[in-house]
C-alpha cells in the first residue's frame, strides 16, 4: 500500500505531515539504532515557524472535524486498527530498529496499539451526556435541560521513546476520535515510528483533511506548541522537569501529563516467594527498567527476605540479555550512551553509601544487565529518584505498616502493589497506597490499556486510557431549553 512499509528500506525520505499533505525538509538528522549503530531513519528537524503553521492548519480543520459525523471517526479508527493489523511485523521491526525494543514485546506494543485504536472506537458510542431535573431546588422551574460533550478544537500531543507506537494511539486516537484536529510531536529517537502509524491515519478512506499533523523538533517546537493559545489541551508524556515548565508556560488551557514513577510494592510474608519474584523480575526488567511504572523499590518483610533475594537474584539470571532482533530477547540496550552511564553511576553511588550488588552491574553486549541492589537504605539516591534502568533495590523491614510509610515516602505515586495472602492488609493498602493505581498480587508494572491511568502528587495530572482520554479532550456544553 505504502512504500514507506518495506521492511528493507527502514530509511524515510525525511518527510513530515502538515495536515494531509507530505513536506519535505532539507535539514535533517540520522537516527541510529541503540543496539547495532546503524542508520535506521532520517530525522526531518523542524522549527518554530513549522510548529506554528501546524497549528494554523490545525485550527481550521478543526471547524471540519467538530461537525464530522460520529459514525465517520469510528470508522476511521476501526480502519487504521485493521490497516496496522496487515502491517504489525513491519511496525514491530520498526519498533526494533528505532529504539532496541526486543522483538517479542516489539509485536506486543504493535498489538496494545491495535487494540487501544479499537477501544477507543468502542468508547466514542457511550461519550455522551445527560438530562438535569432543573426543579429539583426550589428556585429552579421545569425545562429540557442536560449537558453533552464537545470537542475542544485542538490539541497538541507530546510523546515519549519507550513506547513509542501506543503511547501516540493513546492520544491521538481518542484525541482525533472525540471530533478534535491534532498536532503530534513525537520523540526524536522514534521519528519513523510515528510517521508509519500517522501516515495510516492521514490516508484512511474516513480521515478527515488536515485533522493530524506532525512535527519532530525537541524544545523549539515543544515550547511553540505549549505557549500558543491555539491548543485547547497539551497532553505530554514524560519527565517531571519538562512537565514543570510546560505547566508554567501554558497559560489558560487544560494540561495533561504523564510524568515520571517510583514504583515500588511490598512482599509479605505470606506471599507467594516463588510466583512474587518471578513476576517482580519481569516489572523492574522488561523495556530495559525504562517504563513509568518499572518495579524500583520492593520492600520485603524481613521473615522472608533472603530467601526472596535468592529467588529474585536466580528468577534475573535466567533473562536472556542481547540483540533485540533475536526471538527469545528479554532485554535490550537502553536508548543512549547517556542512559547506560547514569546507570552505572546509579550502581556505583549505591555501592559507595553502602549498598550490595546482588546480581548485575556489568555491559553485556552493549546491554546495562539486570541488576539488583540489597541492603538499601531510605537515604540513598538510589531508591528516592526514577532510576528509568534495569536497577531495582530491595529494602528489608518489620512490617506492612513499616513498608507502606517507607512506599508513600516519596514524591511520585503513579503505580504500587502488594504481594500477600492477607485480607486485611489487602484491604488496608487499597485505602493507604498513595497512588494513581494499585495492583494486589502483581507487579505495579502491570497496566491494562482499557483501565484509567495516571498519578498523584510529582507523577501527573489527569488521566490515559480511552474513556478517560476522551473526557480530558472535550468539555461539557450545557443546555437549557424553556418552554
Amino acid at each position: 500500500m505504502f512504500g514507506i512499509f518495506d521492511s528493507h528500506h527502514q530509511i524515510n525520505d525525511a518527510k513530515i505531515f502538515m495536515g494531509s499533505s507530505e513536506e519535505t525538509r532539507e535539514v535533517l538528522t540520522e537516527r541510529k539504532n541503540p543496539y547495532s549503530g546503524e542508520v535506521v531513519s532520517l530525522v526531518p528537524l523542524c522549527n518554530a515557524e513549522d510548529a506554528k503553521h501546524a497549528l494554523e492548519i490545525a485550527k481550521e480543520a478543526s471547524k471540519d472535524t467538530k461537525k464530522s459525523p460520529l459514525h465517520q471517526r469510528i470508522a476511521w479508527l476501526e480502519d487504521v486498527a485493521n490497516m496496522l493489523e496487515e502491517y504489525r511485523e513491519d511496525m514491530a521491526m520498526t519498533l526494533v530498529n528505532e529504539v532496541a525494543k526486543p522483538l517479542a514485546f516489539a509485536r506486543v506494543e504493535v498489538d496494545r496499539c491495535i487494540e487501544t485504536i479499537r477501544l477507543t472506537a468502542k468508547e466514542l458510542i457511550a461519550l455522551h451526556g445527560e438530562t438535569i431535573p432543573t426543579d429539583v431546588a426550589p428556585s429552579g422551574k421545569k425545562t429540557i435541560a442536560y449537558f453533552t460533550r464537545v470537542p475542544v478544537g485542538v490539541i497538541a500531543c507530546i510523546t515519549p521513546f519507550n513506547f513509542p507506537l501506543n503511547l501516540v494511539a493513546h492520544k491521538i486516537a481518542p484525541a482525533l476520535g472525540a471530533g478534535n484536529a491534532v498536532v503530534l510531536k513525537p520523540t526524536p529517537e522514534a521519528p519513523l515510528t510515528a510517521y508509519k502509524l500517522a501516515k495510516l491515519f492521514i490516508s484512511s478512506k474516513y480521515a478527515i483533511k488536515d485533522a493530524l499533523s506532525v512535527v519532530y523538533g525537541d524544545v523549539e517546537v515543544g515550547s511553540t506548541l505549549v505557549k500558543s493559545p491555539i491548543p485547547r489541551v497539551l497532553s505530554f508524556t514524560g519527565s517531571v522537569p519538562v512537565g514543570k515548565i510546560i505547566t508554567q508556560q501554558a497559560g489558560i488551557k487544560k494540561v495533561c501529563l504523564e510524568l515520571g514513577g517510583n514504583a515500588a510494592t511490598f512482599i509479605d510474608k505470606s506471599a507467594d516467594l516463588e510466583y512474587s519474584s518471578s513476576r517482580c523480575a519481569f516489572g523492574a526488567f522488561v523495556n530495559s527498567g525504562q517504563v513509568c511504572i518499572s518495579l524500583q523499590r520492593i520492600y520485603v518483610h524481613e521473615d522472608v527476605y533472603d530467601e526472596f533475594a535468592n529467588i529474585i537474584a536466580r528468577e534475573t539470571k535466567t533473562l536472556k540479555v542481547g540483540s533485540p532482533y533475536e526471538e527469545d530477547t528479554f532485554m535490550g540496550p537502553l536508548i543512549n550512551e547517556e542512559s547506560l552511564n547514569r546507570a552505572k553511576t546509579w550502581i556505583e553511588s549505591a555501592q559507595n553509601e553502602g549498598a550490595k550488588l546482588l546480581t548485575g552491574g556489568e555491559v553485556i553486549d552493549g546491554s546495562f544487565a539486570p541488576t539488583i541492589m540489597a541492603n538499601v537504605t531510605d537515604d540513598m539516591n538510589i531508591i528516592c529518584e526514577e532510576v528509568f534502568a534495569p536497577i531495582v533495590s530491595l529494602v528489608k523491614v518489620s512490617s506492612y505498616d513499616e513498608a507502606i510509610l517507607k512506599m508513600n515516602d516519596s514524591p511520585y505515586g503513579l503505580q504500587f502493589s502488594i504481594f500477600t495472602n492477607d485480607l486485611k492488609i489487602t484491604q488496608k493498602f487499597i485505602d493507604d497506597a498513595q497512588c494513581g493505581g494499585v495492583v494486589i498480587n502483581d507487579i505495579p508494572t502491570l497496566r491494562f490499556d482499557v483501565q484509567p491511568y495516571g498519578g498523584s502528587k510529582l507523577s501527573g495530572i489527569g488521566r490515559e486510557g480511552p474513556r478517560w482520554a476522551l473526557e480530558e479532550f472535550t468539555e461539557i456544553k450545557s443546555v437549557i431549553i424553556c418552554n
